[in-house]
């Protein structure tokens, strides 16, 4: 990589560390920038255009055969570089994201669930599973999660730096803290509540990813596919389920827009089993007249 492409990289780190982003963030930008300027290697950054960025983006789909949301992360970060590093009169930076794809998620049956924690064995895998099924938080809030942020006065936990850099609470189960306290008499851990080899340091995010498929394929579930997103789209539909309402979910989940919380309306059991067709309801008329 040419000096100016390795500059251009430097600023956009320090510019994105600026303004707040988490180092995650910073991290994930400065390597899909670090990709493209590869990829183009005998094109000056000044002189990649928009049909070079258009043409980039389906090569990662073509090579890789992903869809919408594995192309979301480089869209981003082309967008913002070559608004805020290097904006050039070629690229128009909004015109880059991919068009959304409306797909409901994965949930797992409230039987699924009971399944899935009845039949795991290490203690440290059941309490991430109880955890992310029962606070709707995201696989990276959970590495993250200290000790010190399980407040069971309150039977509340707080989520520093969630996603948008922003801080929440959501519910800390009763169930878990047997879980919890189980745990952290096994492991002592010295900061986070999970920790990996090393003490004060988190557990790896594959290594948290891997405990859920092995959770999942003892329970005999491994044919679904499920993910740590899996669970918590499953905790806020089964809150729906459960008579919550969607504003106070779209807070436990850190959602930044009710339209992105609005999706699990549509999964919703309970909502779908009182829906009568209209062809029964006349039928029914029918048949009484």
């Amino acid at each position: 990589m040419n000096a100016e492409a390795q500059e251009l990289l430097t600023n956009l780190a320090n510019f994105l560390s600026a303004k707040g982003y988490s180092p995650r963030t910073v991290r994930n930008y400065v390597q899909e920038m670090r990709f493209l300027f590869a990829y183009f290697n005998h094109v000056p950054p000044k002189n990649i255009a928009q049909n070079n960025l258009v043409d980039y983006l389906n090569f990662i789909k073509r090579e890789h055969g992903v869809g919408r949301d594995k192309c979301r992360m480089p869209a981003s970060a082309c967008s913002f570089f070559f608004k805020h590093i290097l904006p050039t009169p070629s690229v128009i930076p909004h015109a880059l994201y991919p068009r959304k794809e409306f797909r409901l998620p994965d949930i797992l049956s409230v039987a699924q669930i009971t399944r899935l924690l009845s039949s795991i064995q290490n203690s440290k895998h059941k309490a991430i599973i109880a955890l992310l099924y029962g606070t709707g938080l995201r696989l990276s809030e959970l590495r993250y999660l200290q000790v010190s942020h399980i407040h069971r006065a309150e039977m509340s936990i707080k989520v520093v730096a969630g996603k948008g850099n922003k801080d929440r609470f959501t519910l800390l189960p009763h169930a878990v803290l047997p879980l919890l306290e189980q745990h952290w008499r096994a492991t002592r851990p010295k900061k986070y509540l999970f920790e990996g080899q090393q003490p004060g340091v988190p557990m790896n995010d594959r290594s948290i990813q891997h405990a859920i498929r092995k959770c999942m394929q003892e329970a005999g579930l491994e044919q679904y596919k499920f993910s740590a997103h899996s669970l918590r789209h499953s905790f806020a539909t089964h809150l729906l389920d459960n008579g919550s309402d969607i504003h106070t979910i779209k807070e436990l989940l850190g959602h930044s827009k009710i339209e992105t919380t609005m999706i699990y309306l549509h999964l919703t059991k309970q909502k779908r089993e009182t829906i009568i067709s209209p062809l029964d309801v006349l039928c029914h008329g029918s048949a009484h007249s």
